[in-house]
């Protein structure tokens, strides 16, 4: 047996992030584009912009920076904020996972 467990952060009762919300402000940051992250992550564009939008307004900061399309194309990239709450999700996330697998040996392999 394994143990899983499921996190997320609430800003007012109201979902901020989840590992899929970081992943898709990863993939932006990785491919340079929200087209190019939600190719990746196989959902549609509007729903990841809906969700981004969601996250800068229940923060009350800007979390990409866009460019609109042209000659040199369009493009998206995180602000110092977005990677400092990246940075802090994952460091808690992986805590919380060496967490969550210490208590289950306890509780479980005895």
């Amino acid at each position: 047996m394994e143990p899983r467990s499921k996190f997320w952060i609430e800003k007012n009762g109201k979902l901020v992030f989840s590992d899929w919300r970081v992943d898709l402000l990863e993939a932006i940051e990785e491919t340079g584009s929200l087209s190019g992250a939600t190719e990746r992550l196989g959902v549609h564009y509007r729903r990841a912009w809906g969700m981004i939008k969601e996250m800068e307004e229940r923060l009350g900061v800007r979390l990409i920076v866009t460019q609109s399309g042209g000659v040199g194309g369009g493009g998206a990239e995180l602000t110092p904020q977005a990677k400092e709450y990246i940075r802090q999700y994952r460091k808690f996330r992986a805590g919380l996972k060496e967490m969550v697998e210490r208590r289950f040996r306890e509780a479980f392999e005895k």
